[in-house]
């Protein structure tokens, strides 16, 4: 059987990647992959990291394109590429513009979709957006759905999606546990951080992650503010992954400029990020991913929105939403870096998202479509 895995983004790279390998390992399984990078660079730092070279690039991503524009784009893209490769089965994951298109091209053509992390749901249309809409336009079309969790599984019940739904785990766990060997094996993988690392000696480290478009604007210019406030303390400091888009790095050279404990940094590859999940004492985040890694390594995460995807961390523990406002995100900050069994609390809730072994389960389940 022919599988054509199809993706364009940094984050479902990460959580593709050990899927397709998995899938290779199957005998009976043909697997291509087929790239529409929607992030170049980032998307090919988790290329380079898992040794994959995509069968198919489309190389699509043009700088400030609109929503319209890049589905269009995508949508005749991966079209074209479904018309040459004739796959028996298309993957997609998550919720992005290429995992929509994805499904909706494949739909076009009466070829089975399988939704890699099905089943996220925040209720709210514009938080994510528009992530939420996009994955909920490819549960109707898919026809196996690996919701990572229970919750993510019911929730595509309660839309009437039950036939082929399979709880496996998130599979980011497993790229996690892969990538963490791997720098163990070859510190050198992650050596880019030694620097920040020594620089901020003796200190508790906030690792900040922040690019969601529902927070730009006021709420950009609110979660630089906390950030001043947070780097401004003696005994902390601010390990800031900067994103390149220019709302998020405008805000921030506008707020921030040079200060001693805050370290604004090019955006990190995956092992440097795996490394500074590690090194960091709470992850201060309005991505989804960031929700899910850092308490695979313990690490409290503090979620600037007002919705989430993920309930299953807020629910275990591991999470709180605390929303983009300036002095509840201090505050917050500071009473887990001073309440000690506050933070013990989160750090040591149970991680709901998986064990590790979520692409073995999927690749398994394709396979046995044709036995």
């Amino acid at each position: 059987m022919k599988t054509l895995v199809i993706f364009g983004t940094r984050p479902e790279a990460i959580k593709l990647f050990p899927v397709v390998r998995a899938l290779q390992a199957q005998p009976a399984l043909q697997v291509r992959t087929c790239v529409t990078a929607q992030h170049r660079g980032l998307l090919d730092q988790v290329l380079a990291i898992a040794g994959l070279a995509p069968d198919i690039d489309l190389d699509l991503m043009e700088p400030g394109q609109t929503l319209d524009r890049l589905t269009a784009r995508l949508l005749t893209g991966i079209g074209e590429v479904l018309d040459r490769e004739r796959p028996d089965r298309v993957i997609v994951q998550g919720d992005t513009a290429t995992a929509m298109c994805g499904a909706l091209a494949a739909y076009y053509r009466k070829m089975p979709v399988a939704h890699v992390e099905a089943g996220l749901r925040s209720g709210d249309i514009y938080h994510p957006w528009p992530e939420e809409v996009n994955r909920r336009i490819v549960a109707p079309i898919a026809d196996l759905h690996f919701a990572p969790t229970q919750t993510a599984a019911e929730a595509l019940t309660r839309e009437n999606v039950r036939a082929g739904v399979h709880v496996t785990g998130n599979t980011v766990i497993d790229a996690l546990h892969w990538t963490r060997d791997r720098i163990a094996a070859d510190p050198s993988l992650a050596q880019d951080l030694d620097d920040v690392a020594a620089r901020f000696a003796g200190k508790r480290i906030v690792l900040v992650t922040t690019h969601r478009r529902e927070n730009f604007g006021d709420g950009m210019a609110s979660i630089a503010r906390a950030i001043a406030r947070i780097g401004a303390r003696p005994d902390v400091a601010v390990l800031f992954p900067m994103h390149p888009n220019p709302n998020v790095a405008s805000v921030m050279d506008a707020v921030l400029g040079e200060r001693a404990n805050v370290a604004r940094i090019d955006p990190l590859d995956y092992p440097h990020f795996i490394r500074a999940l590690g090194m960091c004492d709470l992850a201060l985040t309005d991505s989804g991913g960031v929700q899910e890694e850092a308490p695979a390594l313990g690490k409290p995460v503090l979620v600037m929105r007002d919705t989430t995807e993920r309930p299953e961390g807020v629910a275990a523990g591991t999470a709180r939403l605390i929303g983009a406002d300036e002095d509840r995100i201090v505050s917050e900050v500071f009473t887990l870096l001073d309440d000690k069994p506050a933070y013990a609390a989160m750090a040591r809730a149970h991680n709901p998202f998986g064990d590790g072994q979520a692409s073995e389960r999927i690749a398994r389940i394709i396979a046995d479509e044709i036995r």
